[in-house]
């Protein structure tokens, strides 16, 4: 599915970031999605009530959020994969590869990680090399648990 999210996947989420939330484990995001899945056989399975609660429950729990954005961040699945919001993160960060918005091709050029950068949404486009200092750093900013 090339990393869509369907009913399973949005349910199971939701469920691992209420667990994390539960341990205090803060959640690391991972994105490389093109949005939910479409299509008749994807909304009989309640597909839209299930992704929202897991924008629901990512918009809720109290643990620390970073969103890395590594290739595709398109729509509703993109925030899906951020936490229900990539303003709520400690920090959201994308690769060069990153890709936002529709998958329409006059929207192709203006959703690269730079141009996106330079508007809105994103702390900063950075070199994958630097993935692993930005966790760290984000993870040393934020109080331990009470």
């Amino acid at each position: 599915m090339a990393g869509a999210i369907d009913s399973p996947a949005a349910d199971k989420g939701a469920r691992f970031m209420q667990l994390c939330d539960a341990h205090d484990i803060p959640l690391l995001f991972l994105c490389d999605t093109p949005g939910n899945m479409v299509g008749p056989e994807h909304e009989k399975t309640a597909l839209v009530r299930r992704c929202c609660r897991s924008y629901l429950v990512g918009a809720n729990v109290t643990v620390p959020t970073f969103s890395v954005v590594i290739r595709k961040a398109y729509g509703l699945g993109a925030l899906g994969m951020a936490g229900g919001s990539f303003h709520a993160s400690v920090f959201a960060i994308s690769w060069p590869t990153g890709e936002f918005g529709g998958m329409v091709a006059e929207m192709y050029e203006r959703g690269k990680a730079l141009n996106t950068a330079s508007l809105f949404e994103l702390d900063s486009v950075i070199d994958p090399a630097e993935t692993r200092k930005w966790v760290i750093f984000g993870l040393n900013a934020v109080p331990p648990p009470a």
